[in-house]
């Protein structure tokens, strides 16, 4: 049984290209998240596509603390290229622990702490996402096998678990400054994500 209904779709405009936007509600949950789709995605061929998890400071508000909101953009302009796709946008803020937590954990940041041990300090694991309705959100849509576009280990073989195949990791490289070099160098050594050249 899936963990998420399909509710309503529209087309979405935007600087590369029109997507169609398809919103489905959490079952569990009432939280509502949302696919942009690009061409035909229900073919049997692999589809190019990135799981994202919403981010209101990168995405919206330009934060240069993390590489978010370039990986979104990154991922949209790499699918309009292609001419196919799909973006996964779950609404599971700071790798699950919600907006006001991530504040918080950014508070402990400025104060010395890395992203790990923010988390862990406000008593969350290090990463809080469930990824069971990304792969639910995928088979409503047809989707079997992707091109995945992440830089986490842990999505790859979360899609793999839950039966979707992961024929290409695609690296998502992108947005490193100043500001965010030690939280990508901690993702890189604590969560195993995968920035160097393969």
């Amino acid at each position: 049984m899936s963990s998420v209904t399909r509710m309503a779709h529209s087309k979405l405009p935007t600087p590369w290209g029109t997507f169609t936007l398809i919103g489905f509600e959490e079952k569990g949950t009432g939280k509502d998240h949302a696919a942009l789709v690009m061409g035909a995605i229900d073919d049997d061929l692999p589809v190019l596509g990135r799981i994202h998890s919403e981010c209101l400071t990168g995405d919206a508000l330009f934060s240069l603390r993390c590489d978010c909101g370039f990986q979104l953009q990154a991922a949209m302009e790499n699918i309009a290229n292609e001419g196919r796709g799909i973006l996964l946008y779950v609404r599971q803020e700071g790798r699950g622990i919600g907006l006001l937590n991530k504040i918080q954990a950014y508070n402990l940041q400025d104060q010395g702490k890395d992203t790990v041990e923010a988390n862990v300090e406000l008593g969350f694991d290090a990463d809080m996402r469930d990824y069971t309705i990304c792969a639910d959100m995928l088979r409503e849509l047809g989707v079997k096998q992707m091109r995945l576009m992440t830089n986490n280990p842990r999505k790859v073989a979360a899609m793999t678990e839950f039966g979707i195949d992961v024929v290409e990791r695609v690296p998502l490289k992108e947005g490193r400054n100043p500001f965010n070099e030690h939280y990508l160098d901690t993702k890189a050594g604590k969560l195993g994500h995968m920035f160097k050249d393969e």
